[in-house]
């Protein structure tokens, strides 16, 4: 987010393994000052017997030429008509590294402090952390991996690949090691308007088909607020 240089929102959605239940949709929108740039993020899950959500409030900025940081703090609860409700508040961190012109390395934690659900339950939201690379070979070629550590899980290896074959074409493909999912999609970008089409698959449980579409508004942040604003 720190390298976002004009305010926008973007809204996703998901129907996970075709199945109405676990339908998912993710709403973004960032904001650009002079101090920094701001975000919101609702996360909103489930159906009318569980249903999750997650409000994270963020700020993101430069530190310099060859680093960049960000925070968030987020309010998750989820709610099980017949057993009761719960929530908790927690933050999240992370930062990116310009080793080089074209290759860049990135470091997450997410509730670090393992925070409990509620006062008087032992129930906590998992503590992750996460390491990944990312390399720009060219204007129209990316690649990138990352690698999780779940408490209490395995450790998870993500990569994928994006290449935009044309001004305003894009496709995009991966994998999770985890589940040996894997996603892919194919996205158009117009002026300010972007729109994704994305699906992945999972060996047992099916496919999983999501839509994303980006706005992106106002004037571009000016250099004299940040020491990189490109996008």
């Amino acid at each position: 987010m720190a390298k976002t240089a004009s305010a926008g929102m973007g809204i996703y959605g998901e129907r996970r393994y075709l199945l109405d239940a676990t339908t998912a949709y993710v709403m973004a929108a960032a904001l650009t000052t002079q101090p920094g740039n701001f975000g919101v993020t609702v996360n909103n899950s489930g159906f009318k017997n569980f249903n999750e959500t997650k409000l994270g409030l963020a700020y993101a900025r430069n530190l310099g030429s060859r680093m960049d940081v960000g925070i968030q703090f987020n309010y998750y609860s989820y709610r099980v008509p017949s057993y009761g409700k719960a929530s908790a508040v927690y933050a999240e961190g992370g930062a990116i590294f310009h080793l080089t012109e074209k290759l860049n390395a990135g470091i997450q934690m997410y509730n670090p402090m393992g925070t409990k659900l509620g006062k008087d339950s032992d129930e906590k939201l998992a503590a992750v952390y996460k390491f990944g690379l990312g390399y720009d070979a060219s204007e129209n070629f990316f690649a990138g991996g990352e690698i999780i550590k779940e408490e209490d899980k395995p450790v998870n290896v993500t990569a994928g690949m994006q290449y935009q074959f044309a001004k305003q074409f894009f496709i995009k493909a991966g994998f999770l090691s985890e589940s040996s999912t894997v996603f892919g999609g194919a996205g158009i970008s117009w002026r300010n308007l972007r729109l994704d089409i994305a699906g992945s698959y999972h060996p047992q449980l099916g496919f999983s088909p999501g839509l994303l579409i980006i706005a992106k508004w106002g004037n571009k942040k000016s250099a004299a607020g940040s020491d990189n604003t490109s996008e």
